[in-house]
């Protein structure tokens, strides 16, 4: 009996665990005939879901990183774009004013 593919990465070296089926490079497990994509939630710092296109206000000063430069607790960011399959944490695309395109963690920001 040939084991299906993992879902989100596309792995073939799936193994059972049980009832459970087991992807062992990126750890995801599911049951078979399970329905797997489930929609990704972001939220901001205050538990506020977030959409694309809202509008958000930094609740903490933030380094930009290789630069002196500090974006302020308080500044306005308009149209963010969400990152749902976002690695490293930076899951909000925007441009900030007077600094440009940069990305931000949901968990340093609230819905304005």
């Amino acid at each position: 009996m040939a084991l299906p593919q993992c879902p989100k990465c596309q792995s073939e070296y799936t193994y059972e665990d049980g009832d459970l089926l087991i992807c062992p490079e990126c750890g995801y497990e599911w049951k078979e005939g399970e329905a797997t994509e489930e929609p990704v939630v972001i939220k901001d710092a205050h538990g506020n879901l977030l959409a694309d296109g809202d509008t958000v206000t930094l609740i903490k000063d933030l380094k930009i990183k290789g630069s002196s430069s500090v974006v302020k607790v308080g500044t306005k960011v308009k149209n963010i774009r969400l990152l749902p399959d976002a690695t490293d944490g930076h899951d909000i695309d925007c441009k900030i004013d007077g600094i440009g395109a940069m990305k931000l963690k949901s968990e340093y920001v609230k819905k304005a």
